[in-house]
């Protein structure tokens, strides 16, 4: 099953200048525990913008999306494209960002694991926006504040 594990602000954005725009400990706790064990699949920026201790993610399979055919790194797979990428993944496969690698695995998604941060926040990348009637809210946390942040964790499943 292909899943999305997102944190994203209420006008969507997930990105500023290839970092988060907050620090929330609980959030990337609950990323860690939903992924490890699992395939994670990104794209070379969001690779790229993991910190240089947790690259590749430890305890998880790292697929990375680049369309350049001469990119490797140590302890990741590298894939041209989607495709490629989702039907290497032999069980769940976790897309963990960016922008783009979203917006082209949303359509094959089956759920989301959403970190809704309550504020609007500059930023350069977006989180696409879920069409209305193809997903229903299953589960959604009570309010969490955490270095002065608000933000709720939500499992969406795509509307059948």
């Amino acid at each position: 099953m292909v899943s999305i594990v997102v944190a994203l602000s209420r006008n969507r954005v997930i990105g500023r200048d290839g970092a988060l725009p907050w620090r929330l400990p609980t959030d990337l706790a609950r990323f860690r525990e939903l992924t490890t064990g699992h395939a994670v699949l990104m794209g070379r920026k969001t690779f790229e913008s993991l910190p240089a201790r947790f690259r590749p993610l430890p305890g998880r399979r790292n697929l990375v999306l680049s369309t350049d055919p001469a990119y490797r790194v140590q302890g990741a797979e590298v894939f041209a494209d989607l495709a490629s990428a989702l039907q290497a993944c032999d069980r769940d496969c976790f897309v963990i960002g960016g922008a783009i690698t979203y917006a082209e695995a949303l359509p094959l998604t089956e759920r989301i694991y959403a970190t809704h941060v309550d504020r609007e926040v500059d930023g350069d990348a977006c989180f696409p926006e879920l069409a209305e009637g193809d997903w229903r809210c299953v589960e959604e946390s009570e309010p969490i504040s955490e270095n002065g942040q608000t933000f709720r964790f939500t499992v969406y499943e795509r509307a059948r």
